[in-house]
């Protein structure tokens, strides 16, 4: 807590000289009263998912110039709660803004008035379409960026949207067998169900009703459920992503279902579907959510919960909680760090792939986003520059090919053929192509010293074509570890945190290329005289690389198909 700053009190950023505030900033102020509360004297988070939506939402239209309506909220995991009489701020902006989709990003911290001290509660980012108008579908303006942080947010905004659309894709993947346990609670005893009637209070300006409210009321019969399996008060600790399936209106009689589908020791998921009807019509699917609850003692750690008896009919539902709750801790583990908690090497297989592709790829993206590159030294138009932040060295160098950006991006993905230029790659083994956009290599080095064995690296590499023409291609390099591919007496492991190469196309025929690399102890002896300026092998190394590609440019050698990408991006363009 002690880390957070509060942005109300940083000064806004300067360009030219004159204060700058994002134009799609939006900002709510709320005291926490008791009729926003819960039994506990806290504000109840549906109340609070109602006042983040409407932030947000006025965030889109301000951007869009229409009205907007909820399509997704990501994952939202809620660090504190909030007592009676704090101030809850919220800030909402758009990150960055697709055809007719966009997303928002909310910050929550709470305030306590009488101490003057902020504390962040949660972060998230939803996803606001823009309704139609008479003249037909809205096309977005582009987000223009303007700070680092805005560049950061904009770029990771796109690798986020993708983590969207194959989120669901892994639970299949996930499934574990069910395990029964003798005194369990019978899933039945939490089933609850509710009916709600729209009012207008409940609606927008469109007569649609409130994502928060409908969050809200969800919240409600899911707080319920849990309450009936623990017999105590719970607290809503996460919400995992969501989407919502289709409009609900004024005048619509909303049926909640809420029942828990697994329990363990100290959390329990409890599954919860909106359901929308009007007269004699069938039910329409609104909205499904998985929320995470525990429960506190009296010190505030989470007590031991009973376990759960699922139905015949709940058998799927008990072994996807088992599955969410294996990627909500892989999330945890590997995205919701800080850069630098994140442990050089994570363990790799098909379950955590989609996050640890996605770390590697946020991580290259947040280190070319830096602006306090120094540049150390130039020599025949390669560039040498050096970070230090938080006491790591980061390193980047720049330079210019006569190669478009495509073909160029195809050239270096590969990098089996990455020793017919770089000294450094003595072999480089495929171990796996999990897909078109990941793959696993093992790369060996010479040593660094006379006397020393050679380095070995298991890396994973992630590639991405741009969604527009203001993203560049990346091919995004780290070290993870494998049980097929242990440690060997032959060479000292080393590690790679993050490294890799941005492809900016300057014109059909000139491409700008970036190498970054996170300086560990297995690289740092492979560069410390070049950033000392003692040596110049890492411009003879991009000077054969530039050679490499320009002799290579005219043959059409793409070692990867891009089917995965067309279909991406025909489904993106459809968002």
């Amino acid at each position: 807590m002690s880390d957070w700053k509060d942005p109300d009190n940083v000064p806004d950023p300067q360009i030219n000289g004159e204060s700058y505030r994002n134009p799609t900033e939006v900002k709510m102020s709320q005291i926490v009263l008791p009729c926003h509360a819960n039994h506990c004297g806290e504000l109840s988070v549906g109340q609070l998912l109602k006042w983040m939506d409407s932030t947000a939402c006025l965030s889109a239209e301000r951007h869009a110039g229409c009205s907007c309506i909820t399509a997704s909220v990501d994952d939202i995991h809620f660090e504190h709660t909030i007592g009676v009489g704090k101030v809850v701020n919220i800030i909402a902006k758009v990150n960055r803004a697709f055809t007719s989709s966009m997303e928002v990003g909310i910050l929550v911290t709470c305030e306590d008035l009488y101490t003057d001290k902020q504390w962040k509660v949660c972060h998230a980012f939803a996803t606001f379409v823009a309704r139609r108008t008479e003249a037909g579908k809205v096309q977005l303006k582009q987000v223009m960026p303007h700070t680092q942080m805005e560049q950061m947010e904009y770029s990771l905004a796109a690798e986020r949207r993708r983590m969207r659309l194959i989120h669901a894709e892994i639970i299949t993947d996930l499934l574990s067998k069910c395990q029964e346990y003798e005194d369990a609670v019978p899933a039945e005893r939490t089933r609850v169900e509710s009916v709600e009637l729209v009012l207008p209070p409940h609606a927008n300006h469109q007569v649609s009703t409130f994502g928060g409210q409908i969050m809200a009321w969800m919240e409600n019969v899911a707080t319920i459920a849990a309450c009936r399996l623990c017999n105590a008060h719970p607290t809503l600790r996460t919400i995992d992503m969501f989407h919502f399936r289709g409009p609900s209106h004024i005048g619509d009689r909303l049926v909640l279902k809420a029942i828990v589908n697994n329990a363990f020791k100290h959390s329990m998921e409890v599954g919860v579907c909106a359901e929308a009807y009007q007269g004699g019509e069938p039910l329409r699917h609104i909205n499904s959510a998985f929320m995470t609850f525990e429960v506190l003692d009296s010190d505030r750690k989470p007590r031991t919960l009973p376990r759960i008896r699922p139905e015949p009919d709940g058998k799927r539902r008990y072994q996807e909680a088992v599955a969410r709750k294996k990627i909500r801790l892989d999330r945890k583990y590997i995205m919701s760090c800080k850069q630098t908690q994140v442990p050089l090497s994570v363990p790799w297989d098909q379950s955590n792939q989609m996050y640890l592709s996605y770390n590697n790829v946020s991580a290259l993206k947040l280190m070319d986003a830096r602006n306090n590159w120094v540049l150390t030294s130039e020599k025949n138009k390669v560039r040498l520059y050096t970070s230090e932040e938080n006491q790591m060295l980061c390193f980047k160098v720049e330079m210019h090919v006569s190669v478009p950006a495509e073909q160029t991006f195809h050239l270096l993905s590969d990098l089996r053929r990455r020793k017919e230029w770089d000294q450094h790659y003595e072999e480089c083994e495929l171990i796996n192509q999990a897909d078109e956009e990941d793959t696993l290599y093992r790369v060996t080095t010479p040593s660094a010293s006379k006397w020393g064995k050679g380095m070995e690296f298991i890396l994973l590499a992630s590639r991405r074509k741009p969604c527009d023409a203001r993203d560049p291609y990346l091919i995004a390099l780290r070290s993870v570890t494998l049980p097929t591919h242990p440690p060997t007496e032959d060479y000292t492991r080393g590690e790679v945190l993050c490294a890799g190469f941005t492809i900016w196309e300057e014109s059909s025929s000139v491409t700008k290329i970036t190498y970054y690399n996170q300086a560990t102890p297995g690289v740092l002896p492979y560069i410390s005289t070049d950033i000392a300026g003692l040596s110049s092998s890492f411009y003879s190394a991009f000077s054969a690389c530039s050679h490499f590609l320009e002799a290579n440019k005219d043959k059409n050698e793409k070692t990867f198909s891009c089917k995965l990408y067309t279909t991406v991006h025909r489904f993106i363009s459809d968002y």
